[in-house]
């Protein structure tokens, strides 16, 4: 296969690796409470929606590996309970968004259903394709994310040459660290630990192809991945900044994208664009049921009992928690994004930089500087949060639930200079 054709192959696999539906419904509320600060937002969620991500695919190619390889230098036990948090955050958080946001964009505006009827035919149907893995839903999924990035590129077109009126002030006092939190909610981190070996591993290198000419590949296909991504998150921030005036107060996520939506491409192409994001959903839970369960029938030595349990509970655990408001799932999500966010942003980056400066002990005291200080953030959830005042006051960046970057930054220099006075 020619080259530049590979590359551009696997950029957009990359691309739809992240780019998952639920996404769509963060950007333009963002873009709402931005106002004319969007662009500062922007810098903060691509960050950690796009740079992060991609900096996840970068170490999979260093590695070579599984998701179990980036927390083996911390430990086997550490590794292992990473794992298995992942994956339980996996089936408990995204998966069930994707049927909130399939009831909320294509169920509700056209029929008076409960949620939980949604739920229980979407997760009953998740589990028949997830135990029989046919491979229709691979090929749908190929077909409908450039049908979707195509009608998201014209809305933000007509967005941007067609402003309606005046942009809203900015509801955020720390627009760039909202973007960065924000951008948490992706869980497009945690997606780039978890598939993206899988993809990696799937790409059709030659026989010949030398280990340096796979980065390379795939960090070209990652900047591609990455300009996809910057361009649509961007477009659709600044599409609801330049539409803010509009939206009814107080509006969902979920009807700021629709009726975004319906300003710009009418009734027909938001009925058009609802169907096919719910579409995208499914393939999405579908994926990361399959996932989860995979892993598990691997520790269970290959039991296909293993693999259809894990698939039912996980999706029992999505009509439960899909039956709830899209808001309310992403508020649910927090906590443990505030615990888990952290250390997978560590991890990814001392799997990238040169194995000299990340060595065990600076791997072991980075984690465990990054899970004490994140702490705060993660009871500021549960707890009232003046309880945690004196505390918060005492860590740099705590007050913006970023207490833990400082300190882990500077356990990995004091280290390496150890390492390098030696």
């Amino acid at each position: 296969m020619n080259k530049t054709k590979e590359i551009w192959i696997a950029g957009f696999a990359l691309f739809s690796l992240f780019f998952g539906a639920g996404n769509l419904i963060l950007p333009p509320t963002l873009g709402v409470n931005s106002g004319a600060d969007w662009w500062i937002v922007v810098l903060g969620f691509v960050l950690t929606a796009v740079t992060i991500p991609i900096l996840a695919i970068f170490a999979h190619a260093k590695l070579q590996g599984t998701l179990y390889d980036f927390g083996k230098k911390v430990s086997p036990v550490f590794s292992t309970i990473y794992c298995f948090l992942i994956y339980v955050i996996a089936i408990a958080i995204p998966s069930p968004r994707t049927a909130a946001v399939t009831h909320e964009m294509t169920v509700q505006p056209f029929f008076e259903t409960p949620a939980i009827l949604t739920s229980v035919i979407y997760f009953v149907l998740v589990f028949i394709f997830a135990i029989n893995r046919t491979k229709v839903i691979g090929l749908i999924g190929k077909f409908l994310t450039p049908i979707i990035v195509l009608i998201l590129l014209i809305i933000i077109g007509i967005a941007f040459f067609g402003t309606p009126g005046s942009v809203n002030p900015s509801t955020f006092k720390t627009p760039f660290v909202d973007g960065i939190l924000e951008g948490y909610q992706t869980f497009d981190a945690i997606g780039g630990v978890v598939v993206g070996a899988v993809i990696i591993i799937s790409l059709n290198y030659s026989s010949h192809t030398t280990f340096d000419a796979k980065r390379n590949l795939i960090r070209k296909a990652g900047l591609i991945a990455g300009t996809g991504l910057l361009l649509i998150y961007g477009g659709l921030i600044l599409s609801g900044s330049l539409f803010s005036s509009t939206f009814a107060e107080n509006a969902s996520r979920t009807q700021i994208l629709s009726s975004l939506s319906t300003q710009t491409l009418g009734n027909l192409g938001t009925t058009f664009l609802s169907v096919l994001v719910a579409l995208a959903c499914f393939t999405t839970a579908i994926g990361i049921v399959t996932g989860t369960a995979d892993y598990i029938k691997g520790i269970c030595k290959d039991s296909k009992e293993a693999y259809i349990i894990t698939a039912a509970i996980a999706s029992i655990i999505g009509i439960i928690v899909g039956s709830y408001q899209v808001d309310f799932i992403i508020t649910l999500a927090e906590p443990a994004l505030m615990f888990l966010y952290p250390i997978t942003i560590v991890l990814i980056l001392l799997n990238i930089v040169p194995n000299k400066y990340a060595s065990k002990l600076v791997f072991r005291s980075v984690v465990l500087v990054t899970f004490i200080f994140s702490i705060p953030d993660f009871l500021g959830f549960i707890i009232p949060r003046e309880s945690l005042a004196g505390v918060k006051n005492f860590i740099p960046l705590a007050e913006h639930s970023l207490g833990w970057v400082l300190p882990a930054l500077l356990v990995f220099i004091i280290l390496n200079l150890k390492n390098t006075s030696k």
